[in-house]
């Protein structure tokens, strides 16, 4: 089984999402058999390193526009390899693409976020240019910097509006939402 992103293509400015491409290539090659999941973002990636804002500003801030986008835990994740795991040979070969249960822009997810926070979570539109000078401040290895800079583009380009159900599928429920990430993580997005 490999782990990859829905986003990978062979074109991409991401050092990262190449890097992804091209091992799922050579896996192809090699005849091995192998199942390929591709979340197109997780929850944590994304909300994770904004909770400091979310906890003391009560803002989401990405420079993701009005781009719409399905992330999904990374729970969740496990639990579709998991499943697999548990059977593999139906799936061998086969590329799962996972996605949250919705899509929605940043500001959507902020209406989710203020829901179950309590509280009313606002999404800033930060600049790119200042939102990567904020990357290199923090002295962000600069192949991070370059996938980070790229999945913003991809979300203004509205490319990970995207919604699936093979999580429902693979596992039998569906996968955790925007508003069940934030309870389960209050303790990081919430003042002390």
């Amino acid at each position: 089984m490999t782990l990859s992103q829905m986003s990978e293509i062979e074109t991409t400015s991401s050092p990262q999402q190449k890097q992804h491409w091209l091992a799922e290539q050579m896996l192809r090659w090699s005849g091995l058999p192998v199942v390929y999941l591709r979340p197109t973002a997780f929850f944590e990636g994304l909300f994770l390193p904004t909770a400091k804002g979310i906890r003391d500003d009560d803002a989401i801030r990405l420079p993701f526009a009005d781009g719409k986008t399905s992330p999904i835990a990374a729970a969740d994740v496990g639990a579709a390899a998991a499943a697999v795991l548990a059977n593999p040979e139906p799936h061998i070969g086969k590329v799962y693409e996972l996605t949250g249960p919705q899509s929605l822009t940043m500001a959507g997810f902020a209406q989710e976020f203020s829901g179950a926070l309590g509280r009313t979570i606002q999404y800033v539109n930060v600049p790119p240019q200042i939102w990567e000078a904020k990357l290199q401040e923090f002295q962000q290895p600069a192949y991070l910097i370059a996938h980070l800079v790229t999945m913003a583009q991809l979300h203004r380009d509205n490319r990970y509006d995207r919604m699936t159900d093979t999580f429902q599928q693979l596992f039998g429920r569906a996968p955790i939402s925007a508003a069940e990430f934030a309870q389960r993580n209050a303790a990081a997005f919430t003042p002390a």
